[in-house]
């Protein structure tokens, strides 16, 4: 996951749009943890990792983004650690984003080439987070929660200009990108190459030492490796479904409620009417009679605005208020006054003259109380039904608040709680490959973990309206290295592997000394005097890669990277043991011209080109308004965010 994260920070827009404030707020309300905008103001190296012109980057801005981005991994991952993140360059990717980004935006606004303010509310209009009940964007719910978040309304808005002119200033970097068709052979040809050679492994374990290892290495490389025997957070929750059938009978409608329901909206039940209708919109006044002159004389509508340049158009079953929301009254009143297949007079709106023919008429009549009251009744019963939901679910969250434990409500409600076993955020079971979490606890499962500890107990519904779940964390085990007792065996075996890659680092240099005398490798890794595997010979094309797809074992991309006659050490990872790599002969490929992959190749080349443009445009930017860091704030933040402080 961090690779891919890696990735995602040399893409071309990445350096500047990953953490973009739509992606901000995404992960912060995903994670429902993110750290608070402290200062850092008492660590060593100041109070800011980097200037950007006269633009400071503040510690705190540097340890909320990648706090968020850890709690955003560990979704997927939830054994990662920020220490594990941190170790793979983690900080130093997300500090070099936000650099990037404030440079686009200082470059912008010293360029003349800044958002203003009213494109910034348009682009917050869109946010479906901070729309309010009506579907627009509420500006007390939009304060509420980036205040939620340690955020300002300003740096909020601080965040989508940084996103918006990183948007302007990149979209266009690439237009000339693209790759010359003879250099796209060149490569296409690398693409297609043949290479022969031998990849030998030389084991750890066949190195490694007889003697077991002492109980006090086994204890310093435990406690140099803690992080290689770590065990995930893991959560049990507690939980119990119930439906729409614990409220009991819910009284129904009177006979007053559905009469002032009935008056309340008498319109609904009124007689009405809609008319389908053949429209004409003319200029003046004078060319609305001349057309109506020309119908009257035996012409249809559409005939005489054809010869005029014009067409007509159709307004399908349309009631008056529609249509005089869409004109004007007057165009409407004269249109509901005319009899099915007459014309009305020319009547005037903002758009023109209108000539309107009326095809068809579909009138709907009026119903009396009595005959709406069961449709009438059947809403009523509705609307109070789901009024008692929503009474209940306060009241079951207001015995939350006030204190009660999960399983004094569910035993009121005469619920019986199940407990799962210990789960991964995943949802997946601990220690237990294969099992799931029950798939009822998927809509909460997100929740349960984001809660700060147990026994806190919440409601949710699950269909609305109908199917509701209380629940809670039964049990919270927190992500920690696994005692030592518990992996004895396992590091037993990591310790002699340790000292087993050291014998065999020394044998593949042994080997390599041999090759360079022109030593046949079979015969020089036979006079190691270990039991070894057979070497491995290589006869491949490139294209053969591919059926690893994203698992291409390293030696063979090692391989492929070497030049022709050369021999390279690579170690296995996790002490796993060296191999030694000889490359013996490379094929070029043969691509001729009207070869059908060229296209997609020159494509994807050109692609790669116009990354390179976006990034040397986001160095001469940088370059030019001038950027500075702090490596004692950088530290700090580092240390502060491992609690090595």
């Amino acid at each position: 996951m961090i690779q891919f994260f890696r990735r995602m920070f040399n893409s071309k827009l990445g350096l500047a749009l990953t953490f973009g404030f739509l992606v901000l707020i995404a992960i912060a309300f995903a994670s429902g943890d993110v750290a608070s905008s402290g200062s850092f103001g008492g660590v060593a190296g100041g109070d800011r990792v980097a200037m950007v012109g006269n633009q400071r980057i503040g510690t705190g801005d540097l340890s909320r983004r990648v706090t968020s981005t850890v709690e955003n991994m560990r979704q997927e991952n939830p054994q990662l650690t920020m220490k594990a993140f941190l170790a793979d360059g983690g900080l130093d990717g997300v500090l070099t984003d936000l650099i990037n980004r404030v440079t686009l935006r200082v470059w912008a606004k010293d360029n003349g080439f800044s958002p203003g303010d009213r494109l910034i509310d348009s682009e917050l209009n869109q946010i479906a987070a901070f729309k309010g009940a009506d579907g627009k964007f509420n500006p007390d719910l939009f304060r509420q929660m980036v205040g939620q978040r340690g955020l300002t309304e300003a740096m909020a808005r601080e965040e989508l200009a940084q996103g918006l002119s990183a948007r302007l200033l990149l979209t266009g970097a690439d237009i000339a990108a693209v790759m010359p068709r003879d250099a796209t052979m060149r490569y296409a040809g690398i693409l297609t190459e043949r290479r022969t050679g031998a990849i030998a492994l030389l084991p750890s374990a066949a190195f490694a030492p007889k003697t077991p290892p002492t109980d006090k290495e086994l204890a310093d490389w435990y406690a140099g490796h803690q992080s290689d025997y770590l065990r995930p957070e893991r959560r049990v929750i507690r939980y119990a479904q119930f439906t729409d059938a614990a409220l009991g009978t819910v009284a129904a409608p009177t006979d007053k409620e559905i009469a002032d329901r009935y008056a309340a909206n008498s319109a609904k039940y009124a007689a009405s009417e809609k008319r389908k209708i053949t429209q004409l919109i003319l200029p003046t006044e004078a060319a609305a009679k001349a057309v109506l002159a020309e119908v009257k004389g035996g012409k249809s509508l559409e005939t005489a605005a054809t010869s005029k340049g014009l067409s007509t158009a159709t307004l399908e079953a349309i009631d008056k208020a529609a249509l005089s929301g869409q004109s004007s009254p007057a165009v409407a009143d004269a249109a509901f006054a005319a009899a099915r297949g007459a014309i009305a007079a020319p009547t005037r709106s903002g758009l023109g003259w209108h000539l309107m023919r009326i095809d068809a008429i579909e009138g709907t009549p009026g119903r009396t109380l009595a005959q709406a009251r069961d449709e009438i009744a059947k809403e009523l019963a509705e609307v109070k039904r789901r009024t008692a939901l929503t009474n209940f679910s306060a009241e079951i969250e207001e015995e939350f608040d006030n204190g009660s434990a999960l399983g004094d409500v569910a035993k009121k409600l005469g619920l019986t709680l199940s407990t799962t076993p210990a789960l991964l955020a995943n949802g997946t079971v601990y220690d237990k490959p294969g099992e799931t979490a029950p798939a009822a606890l998927a809509p909460v499962l997100s929740t349960a973990f984001a809660m700060e500890g147990e026994g806190q107990p919440q409601i949710a519904e699950i269909e609305p309206g109908k199917t509701f779940m209380v629940f809670d964390v039964g049990s919270l085990t927190e992500a920690a290295p696994a005692p030592l007792t518990e992996v004895r065996a396992q590091v037993i075996q990591d310790v002699q592997l340790s000292k087993g890659t050291v014998a065999a680092k020394a044998a593949a240099q042994k080997l390599e000394a041999a090759l360079k005398k022109g030593v046949d490798i079979s015969a020089a890794m036979a006079s190691l005097g270990a039991t070894l595997p057979p070497v491995d010979r290589v006869d491949m094309v490139r294209p053969e890669l591919q059926r690893y797809g994203q698992r291409v074992p390293p030696p063979l991309q090692v391989l492929f990277g070497m030049s022709k006659g050369s021999i390279k050490l690579m170690g296995a990872p996790r002490n796993r043991g060296w191999y030694v790599l000889k490359l013996d002969g490379i094929v070029p490929g043969k691509v001729e011209a009207t070869n059908p992959n060229l296209p997609g190749l020159q494509k994807e080349l050109s692609d790669s080109v116009g990354k390179e443009y976006t990034d040397q445009l986001i160095a001469a930017m940088a370059a030019e308004v001038g950027v500075e860091r702090n490596q004692a704030a950088i530290n700090a933040v580092r240390s502060s965010l491992t609690g090595s402080n």
